[in-house]
């Protein structure tokens, strides 16, 4: 069960900017580093947890995510924008909650923006690789649970959102290759979508940084 503030409710939600931020960790609250320049500005900073892998598998990831965002929804029904930002792992789970049919959850969040870095789009190239051996993703698995296979409903779902897909200049060609194909397939579907290929940075610091006010992504993130 995810728990709020009191403090914030106490606030007029109208005038709130919610950012659901799902890091590549299993523990929330080590993320938690990255909502500094954002909550600066006066926006709310929901860090969401997840069950990684043996623990939980590949279904249950996506479910908890989603479910997490119906929390969101229901705690603070009168917001001014809610926001997805996700990197590695992370970004693959923000991308699936975009390829939501929300009517399984009755509600109709209206996301505003997506800010995915480094993500994992396309999960059937991991499944022969060290990756797969605590998650046991079948095929069938794989492609249930890869953003990439669900770009008409995303766009029923998400179409009024802007999404920025970003990647490391020294990223793995794969996560070069998954991030320049997903972005050029959402542009293709007619979505709003915009690319940053951020220089000298890597899988890492390109998330790390954004804690300094004057990264190039901090300033994209803000100006959502």
């Amino acid at each position: 069960k995810m728990k709020f503030p009191n403090k914030i409710t106490k606030m007029k939600t109208e005038n709130l900017k919610i950012i659901k931020l799902t890091a590549n960790v299993s523990n929330k609250d080590e993320s938690g580093f990255l909502a500094v320049p954002l909550v600066q500005r006066g926006v709310v900073v929901v860090a969401v947890g997840y069950s990684i892998a043996p623990k939980g598998d590949m279904d249950l990831m996506v479910s908890q995510v989603r479910r997490s965002l119906v929390s969101v929804i229901q705690q603070y029904s009168h917001i001014s924008g809610l926001y997805l930002c996700g990197h590695s792992a992370g970004a693959h789970l923000a991308a699936m909650v975009l390829s939501t049919d929300w009517t399984q959850y009755n509600i109709s969040p209206q996301i505003k923006g997506a800010f995915l870095v480094s993500g994992v789009y396309d999960l059937q190239p991991i499944l022969s690789t060290y990756v797969n051996e605590p998650l046991k993703m079948t095929e069938e698995v794989a492609i249930r649970n890869s953003p990439s296979h669900f770009l008409p409903q995303l766009t029923r779902s998400s179409a009024s959102c802007d999404i920025v897909v970003a990647v490391a200049q020294n990223d793995s060609p794969e996560f070069r290759k998954q991030s320049e194909e997903y972005f050029k397939a959402l542009e293709s579907a007619g979505l709003k979508v915009s690319f940053e290929d951020v220089p000298n940075t890597d899988h890492f610091n390109i998330i790390e940084q954004l804690v300094d006010e004057n990264y190039h992504l901090t300033k994209v993130s803000c100006s959502c």
